[in-house]
């Protein structure tokens, strides 16, 4: 099954590479080829940010991810990555559904989405409790986590860290990324449109894990489980002492 997977991978990228227009024109999205529940999605309004992170606006999902043809920008964003843990420490890595128009069938963690400036409540910044009621959102409708066992009080916000990566020239990423941290048992039923795989690894096999995946990380996820990941991870139980709520890090 998993050799099966993997010789999906080249002929993925070869779709990719042709869902856009490219001979004598700039490269243009084709959101036509695409899972059409994915493509709709794209509709829905992201929070554009400055260096700061401070609110200017909104855009849609398709453009906050489009390559600019001729610079190479992606427009800044502002997004969150959750880290989950059962009780027993080990952490949740899910594999992105190949239906996905960003980073398709790419390891990651367990969840990575944006609050919608669609959602007033997904605005407020105080405590960041906008980011905490997205991600609550959001690993409901991905990992089909019932909300009353993840309430917003229940994640750890511990900083926020702004990346850059041009994918594959076409959708890219540029985000401000809060980093929420939840550890508890929680129930799963994932949305095989979004996930097409979940698995918990442990803390003390996570490079062995990691070197036998059969596909790629993403880029946020390879960034922090490189920079900080492990450190957070040793200290589940102290995370307070690792919090910088006021700088942004950029790796």
């Amino acid at each position: 099954m998993l050799k099966a997977r993997w010789t999906l991978w080249p002929r993925l990228q070869l779709l990719r590479r042709c869902s856009y227009t490219s001979v004598g024109q700039p490269r243009e999205a084709n959101l036509e080829i695409h899972d059409p529940l994915q493509a709709s999605a794209l509709n829905e309004k992201c929070i554009l940010v400055d260096e700061n992170d401070k609110a200017i606006g909104a855009a849609s999902k398709a453009d906050c991810h489009r390559v600019h043809p001729e610079t190479g920008d992606v427009k800044l964003h502002r997004a969150f990555s959750v880290f989950l843990f059962n009780s027993q420490g080990d952490m949740l890595v899910q594999r992105r559904s190949v239906h996905k128009i960003t980073f398709p069938d790419t390891y990651t963690n367990a969840c990575c989405s944006h609050p919608l400036h669609d959602i007033e409540q997904e605005r407020q910044e105080s405590n960041a409790l906008g980011i905490r009621l997205a991600a609550q959102r959001r690993l409901n409708f991905e990992l089909g986590i019932p909300t009353h066992e993840i309430q917003p009080e229940h994640f750890h916000f511990l900083t926020r860290i702004h990346y850059a990566n041009t994918g594959d020239g076409v959708w890219g990423e540029h985000e401000i990324d809060y980093i929420l941290f939840l550890q508890k048992d929680v129930t799963l039923k994932p949305n095989a449109n979004e996930v097409s795989e979940v698995r918990y690894v442990k803390r003390q096999k996570i490079d062995d894990a990691i070197a036998k995946l059969d596909a790629p990380l993403t880029p946020w996820f390879d960034l922090i489980l490189h920079h900080r990941l492990k450190q957070w991870w040793d200290n589940l139980h102290r995370l307070k002492q690792f919090e910088d709520l006021h700088n942004i890090h950029r790796f």
